[in-house]
């Protein structure tokens, strides 16, 4: 059976055999008597398996390694020890051996180490928590969106069409590197045009929003972003819904509720996670946690926020300025300001991207970025541009290219109307969570500049 079944309700196997299979976490022997702490990954907990002279291969299991995996056969027993309930073992059966070269001994490991073992980072206690934390959490998404008749829309990962407009994406081809040093005739390559993969499923999520009304994507994104900050990666998993009829004071709403849902479930089903990483990782994180659900979320605009920052008696680093973006320290400020989590909305359109809703004054768009006490920016959204005319204009100001984009302008032609969305950063919601604050460890294997390995 599952150590995470026979803890649900350990009390009604007292003094009952059972069998179990996992890995050994560590074997001390004594003379007449051996202990392993023995785990299955089924659930954060340990259980302590008690051997003695009586068992067939004492002398063999007082030899076996930190590593191997086993199985075990015996009676549940209240404890005299530090836990409540052991195992004494009656029959213990190697299953697969393990050396003594094995990397993860039951000692403490820097998180850089781990990272050069990241094929065997899941066993340990911390990564255990962690990658348990991000199954319950992508679940959690995926209940709230369909509990509320979203359609789950599998953006595509090969594209033509840059959704940011940055440039910095990973070119997809097939055309041997030397030719790519000159002139390229991508009509040549595979697609027969100049593809990449991509930075974000938003432009063609929007086509099934204007279909359903309601659709998200949730999957990997891209960016050849030559960063090594603690928040970058060059592959990230991305949360992007879209609505139809939907202005940008719903999409605030939807954005509220949705990270509240998450947060609930995530302390109500991985609560066992939650309390190592408040003890080991981040003192307090339940608390902050618990406080967000319960927080009232501030709208206010950008320009109000580049008041308050000026006229607080800080002397900043980057000084706040109208019309500009605002820094980490700044994000900080205002949520302390707030005391509690922050929507910032009506942003300087030169800082945003094209197809966001421009508003009546010329000078800002319908776009905000929520900002969350211990964390800075979490999520970002706009209400969508739904006039042909101005998103054609703006595309030419900022000279983007329209050509392979008529499907996109064309949404504005055909039955057009109100539409909103945003996006949330799935590892960035997971350094929340967690308190794990790099995003090469809430990720199994990440892709970063100069690292691709396993």
């Amino acid at each position: 059976m599952d150590l995470r079944d026979l803890f649900k309700d350990i009390k009604s196997y007292l003094n009952k055999e059972v069998t179990i299979c996992g890995w050994l976490r560590n074997n001390r022997d004594g003379k007449n008597v051996g202990f392993i702490d023995f785990s299955d990954g089924t659930t954060q907990k340990h259980l302590q398996v008690v051997y003695t002279q009586e068992l067939a291969n004492f002398e063999s299991v007082c030899k076996l390694l930190v590593g191997c995996a086993i199985e075990v056969t015996g009676k549940i027993i209240e404890s005299s020890g530090n836990q409540d309930y052991e195992m004494q073992a009656t029959k213990i059966v190697l299953l697969g051996n393990c050396p003594d070269d094995y990397p993860i001994q039951p000692k403490r490991h820097t998180r850089e180490f781990l990272r050069e073992q990241a094929y065997l980072r899941p066993r340990t206690n911390l990564f255990q928590a962690v990658f348990r934390v991000r199954s319950i959490a992508a679940y959690a998404i995926h209940k709230y969106f369909q509990e509320r008749g979203y359609v789950y829309f599998h953006a595509p990962l090969i594209t033509s069409s840059d959704c940011e407009g940055a440039g910095e994406m990973f070119q997809v081809t097939t055309l041997p590197l030397e030719k790519l040093n000159g002139e390229v005739d991508y009509t040549k390559d595979f697609f027969g045009k100049s593809t990449n993969l991509t930075v974000s499923g938003q432009l063609e999520a929007e086509t099934f929003a204007l279909s359903y009304k309601k659709t998200y994507t949730f999957g990997p994104t891209f960016r050849a972003e030559n960063s090594n900050t603690k928040t970058h990666a060059s592959e990230f998993w991305m949360i992007e819904p879209e609505i139809a009829f939907c202005d940008l004071e719903g999409d605030m709403d939807i954005m509220e509720d949705m990270l509240k849902y998450i947060v609930k479930y995530v302390l109500e089903n991985a609560s066992l996670e939650i309390e190592f990483f408040d003890k080991f990782v981040e003192k307090g994180l339940k608390e902050k946690l618990e406080r967000l659900i319960n927080s009232k979320f501030t709208r206010i605009d950008h320009c109000d926020v580049i008041k308050i920052l000026k006229e607080a008696k800080i002397k900043w680093e980057f000084e706040p300025e109208y019309g500009e973006d605002i820094q980490k320290e700044h994000e900080k400020y205002i949520t302390e300001y707030f005391n509690g989590p922050v929507f910032i909305k009506n942003w300087p359109k030169d800082i945003k991207a094209f197809y966001m809703k421009q508003n009546s004054d010329g000078k800002t768009v319908a776009a905000v970025d929520l900002e969350v006490p211990g964390a800075g920016e979490l999520m970002g959204g706009s209400q969508r541009e739904e006039d042909y005319e101005k998103l054609r204009k703006r595309m030419e100001e900022l000279k983007i290219p329209t050509e392979g984009m008529e499907w996109y302008l064309n949404l504005r032609r055909y039955g057009s109307c109100i539409h909103s969305g945003f996006g949330m950063g799935f590892e960035r919601l997971l350094i929340y969570l967690t308190g794990v604050d790099n995003i090469r460890d809430v990720i199994p294997y990440p892709r970063t500049p100069k690292s691709c390995d396993f």
